[in-house]
């Protein structure tokens, strides 16, 4: 299977969690990834510049209209909420909060599912609520590959255990081999 894009959701602790598995992405990946990282409304770049030095690809805030391009990730700007276009380009709105969050990444998974249908993959980090669950679900419904973080190692384990009562996640792992197996299936 070939997958075409990654969407990610992380809330709490994710800063930490980020770090591990960026740090993880061998220079060789290709799959573009699409990041919801719930922040409050007023935050400014900082995520996408730290990660930026520490990550081999280019990371970037997404803008309107942008065409979604390997090699890249792409990251919810701060009260935004991200969307994929069908023409795999990206969209951004002010529409109301989704699971008290804009971003949210249920909004994010969702369109992303419209977009990729079976050639995407979803990832669920640490975080306290249950937005991701949602679109987990649907991802794994239309073919998608679902991969959470273990709740046992997470920071806050509410998400990935969300996603868990909906679904049987195709791989529940630590944040080392969720690199580990994302480096495999751009090879």
């Amino acid at each position: 299977m070939k997958y075409e894009a990654i969407v990610l959701g992380v809330s709490a602790g994710g800063l930490k969690a980020l770090t591990t598995l960026f740090t993880n992405i061998k220079d060789s990946f290709k799959i573009p990834i699409l990041l919801v990282q719930h922040m409050h409304a007023g935050s400014d770049d900082y995520l996408a510049r730290y990660l930026a030095s520490i990550c081999k690809l280019t990371v970037k805030e997404a803008d309107e209209k942008e065409k979604i391009k390997n090699r890249t990730v792409y990251i919810a700007p701060a009260n935004y909420h991200l969307m994929i276009e069908d023409d795999k380009t990206l969209s951004l709105t002010i529409d109301q909060k989704v699971n008290y969050s804009r971003p949210s990444i249920d909004v994010l998974f969702e369109s992303a599912v419209d977009a990729y249908n079976d050639k995407l993959i979803g990832i669920i980090l640490t975080g306290a609520n249950d937005d991701g669950a949602r679109g987990m679900e649907q991802i794994k419904k239309a073919g998608g590959l679902t991969i959470i973080q273990n709740p046992k190692t997470a920071e806050v384990p509410s998400m990935p255990e969300a996603v868990t009562k909906r679904i049987k996640p195709d791989h529940i792992l630590e944040l080392e081999a969720i690199a580990k197996l994302l480096n495999s299936i751009t090879i």
